[in-house]
């Protein structure tokens, strides 16, 4: 039962296919990476429609059993199958390896040869410049299943709604509304519902989110562009898909949250309590990054009871005039403070990382190798995060200058640190973070 509702509904109205695709990329790796928004979607309808899914980046697959490389870590993170790929026109001047990572191509097209047609595909994709891998899909479900209609939606149509209405979908979901995708699909859903994660035969990673949105407008963010503000998700709703997932064998939860720690006394503190309360005994882990600011000792002591490992907190840049020209999100003081609550509630150091943009239009005053030395300092480790320009944003806007806007490969954060500033550059400042990380043991 998930919030009254049995599992075993017989007759269902509609029959929808989910598909997570491909990515086509120089690099990806399963860092907690789970197709969310889609199930969060399909779970409004559950019991509503028959649903299947095929995720290409599920890697408890049977395909993937065996296969060299592809074993998790601790925590549930880990490579993807992966073949080499053409380079891109657009990109031919990166010198790095593409690729396409996720299942063989052969396995979907089985898959959709040997089942009857759906009357909908549900397609997402969250980077822009990851768009190939759902033309790939869109071709296949044309040459297998011409009758059905494919729904597509994430942040590549929400922010490139005109180069995505030229890649052969049927209907287009534009940011966080819905209302227009039950009036298509004929279906009245119930946004009580969790996210429909028992499709999954295999499961032992998710994910969460408490909030959508944030309340900050940093300006290389694409947030603002997505979400209307910052808006808490019911309690109950969040426990019930705590619990569903649990049920399933998940251990390892990422929050996807882009603002975890806001409002922390009406959000994140009592769902943690319930999680302490109840019992739930799984490992927590925030990849979108925390704000530090809002690290206290109290909260830092409560997420540490309730089972959190992993903490990632974003830093950006030490650059006090390049942070208040951003955003002023978060200080060096600040990140100092919130890793010295964190090492006294327990935390281990090495599942301490602070990220620092790189490759961002603003560099020049970033002052980023210093930062680097500052995070090493903490005894904590460093990540860079590559600038992705995302168009509609004031820095995204301003990587006109360098790259075609329009182009959403363009947007790609391993091409722009490159094309803005070198390959040997970009060789060298990565080269310097992973020495400063050498004295910090990583799981």
């Amino acid at each position: 039962m998930v919030l009254g509702l049995p599992l075993n509904i017989l007759y269902m109205a509609a029959r929808i296919l989910l598909v997570n695709p491909p990515i086509y990329d120089f690099a990806a790796y399963d860092f907690w990476l789970k197709p969310y928004g889609l199930l969060s979607v399909a779970g409004y309808l559950r019991g509503r429609a028959d649903f299947l899914l095929f995720d290409y980046l599920d890697r408890l697959h049977p395909f993937c059993d065996g296969q060299n490389g592809l074993a998790s870590d601790k925590w549930g993170r880990g490579r993807f199958y992966e073949e080499k790929a053409p380079h891109p026109e657009s990109l031919k001047q990166i010198p790095r390896y593409f690729r396409r990572f996720g299942l063989p191509r052969g396995i979907f097209q089985d898959f959709l040869a040997q089942d009857k047609s759906c009357d909908f595909v549900f397609i997402n994709t969250v980077m822009t410049y990851w768009y190939p891998g759902v033309r790939e899909v869109i071709e296949d479900v044309r040459r297998f299943w011409p009758g059905a209609k494919i729904v597509l939606g994430g942040n590549y149509v929400t922010l490139c709604r005109s180069h995505a209405e030229k890649i052969g979908a049927d209907f287009l979901v534009e940011g966080q509304s819905l209302s227009g995708l039950w009036e298509y699909v004929g279906l009245e859903p119930d946004l009580n519902q969790p996210a429909l994660w028992e499709l999954y035969p295999r499961l032992a990673v998710g994910a969460l989110k408490l909030s959508d949105g944030c309340p900050f407008r940093c300006t290389y963010c694409s947030v603002p562009k997505v979400y209307e503000g910052f808006k808490p998700r019911s309690l109950a709703r969040c426990l019930s898909e705590l619990e569903l997932m649990v049920e399933r064998g998940v251990s390892d939860i990422a929050f996807y949250d882009d603002a975890l720690l806001f409002d922390a006394k009406n959000v994140l503190i009592p769902f943690l309590d319930e999680v302490i309360q109840r019992e739930i005994k799984v490992n927590f882990h925030s990849p979108n990054a925390i704000n530090a600011r809002f690290v206290t000792k109290e909260i830092a002591g409560l997420m540490l009871r309730a089972g959190f490992k992993c903490f990632y907190l974003g830093f950006e840049s030490g650059s006090r005039k390049w942070q208040e020209k951003t955003g002023a999100k978060v200080f060096s003081d600040e990140l100092a403070e919130a890793v010295k609550h964190l090492k006294r509630a327990g935390a281990e150091p090495k599942n301490i990382a602070a990220y620092q943009i790189f490759g961002h239009p603003d560099g020049d005053i970033q002052q980023l190798e210093e930062s680097m030395r500052f995070v090493n300092r903490l005894g904590i480790r460093g990540m860079l995060a590559d600038f992705s320009p995302i168009p509609g944003t004031p820095d995204g806007e301003r990587c006109g200058k360098w790259v075609d806007m329009a182009e959403p490969l363009f947007h790609n954060k391993t091409a722009f640190p490159i094309i803005l500033l070198g390959f040997d550059e970009t060789n060298r400042i990565k080269d310097l973070q992973r020495h400063l990380n050498l004295s910090i043991a990583v799981d």
